[in-house]
């Protein structure tokens, strides 16, 4: 693999911002990636130490060196692993609460730019689509062995496809497909041509379908999310960045529950079936600013939401 693990981080001080009072214990980043964020934190507060967490080992290796070089290697463990396995590498690790963490969910910008890793429509190469690379389901495995109500399902759960049931027919009648310009050709062509017009590139939805589906990206998500809020300790606060909707309605919806505790009780009458509310809000920038999504077009569709644990007992 060619190239440097190089990567923009988004909405960089908006996040140091929502972790500005979080001045010593142990920060999770369960998406570490290229470590901007961590790297950021860690400069920011000498006593903060870094769990950092990724499945892919491109982006742990280039991360490792990142945080030595900077000096913070002595303040950070790191571990391969998906965000799903929060809890027991927590356990693991003796760590008896977290003092923050941070989900920045979607693809490092080195995974869409190293054409191998078949990520994306814009070079050609083999159906890949895999973050952990020792896995063996792959995007050649969805393209080319579910059937059309499968595709179809998973182009609108992952993607919100509006023409996926054409797609889907697209793609079954041209298997086998092996590289990802033609999976391109096959999904622009099945779109209607006033459609592909607008709206970007007509096959980003279902790049973004499938790779979603091949690293179970939104099934993995809602428990990670809430055994994350569990390892918070109170006043300890989680962060997370999404990138399209099917990412924030999840998140949205596991917020929620933690800061209603589901609470199922008229909202104008105290609660009065034993929720347990275990989160609040905390208001934060919601997206990038004008000058970032000029910069760096990635952070366009980016919205962060944050929570604050709360304190056992306490009542909001």
């Amino acid at each position: 693999m060619n190239g440097a693990f190089e990567h923009v981080s988004v909405m960089l001080q908006e996040v140091c911002d929502v972790f500005a009072d979080t001045n010593e214990g142990v920060f999770l980043d369960a998406t570490l990636g290229g470590a901007g964020h961590s790297a950021a934190l860690l400069e920011r507060h000498p006593q903060l130490r870094l769990l950092g967490i990724d499945q892919d080992d491109t982006a742990l290796a280039a991360a490792s060196q990142v945080l030595t070089t900077a000096g913070y290697g002595e303040r950070v463990a790191l571990r391969r692993a998906r965000f799903d396995s929060v809890a027991s590498i927590v356990a693991e690790e003796g760590i008896g609460s977290l003092a923050g963490a941070l989900f920045d969910l979607g693809v490092s910008s080195p995974q869409f730019d190293v054409a191998e890793r078949g990520f994306s429509y814009r070079f050609d190469a083999p159906l890949d689509m895999r973050m952990d690379q020792s896995q063996s389901f792959s995007a050649d495995n969805v393209v080319n062995e579910y059937n059309v109500i499968e595709l179809t399902k998973m182009l609108r759960r992952n993607a919100d496809e509006r023409h996926a049931h054409r797609i889907a027919h697209a793609i079954v009648a041209a298997r086998p497909i092996r590289s990802t310009m033609q999976l391109s050709d096959v999904v622009s062509a099945a779109i209607p041509a006033p459609a592909r017009r607008r709206g970007g590139h007509p096959a980003k939805r279902s790049f973004q379908a499938i790779r979603i589906e091949v690293n179970s990206e939104l099934a993995i998500l809602p428990e990670a999310l809430r055994a994350t809020i569990a390892a918070l300790a109170p006043g300890a606060r989680l962060a997370v960045l999404t990138y399209h909707s099917g990412e924030d309605r999840i998140v949205k919806s596991v917020m929620r529950s933690a800061e209603t505790g589901n609470c199922s009780c008229p909202s104008h009458l105290p609660c009065a079936c034993g929720a347990v509310r275990s989160v609040r809000r905390i208001r934060a920038s919601r997206d990038a600013s004008t000058a970032e999504r000029e910069s760096n077009p990635r952070s366009t569709s980016a919205r962060l939401r944050v929570v604050e644990k709360l304190n056992e007992g306490d009542v909001e």
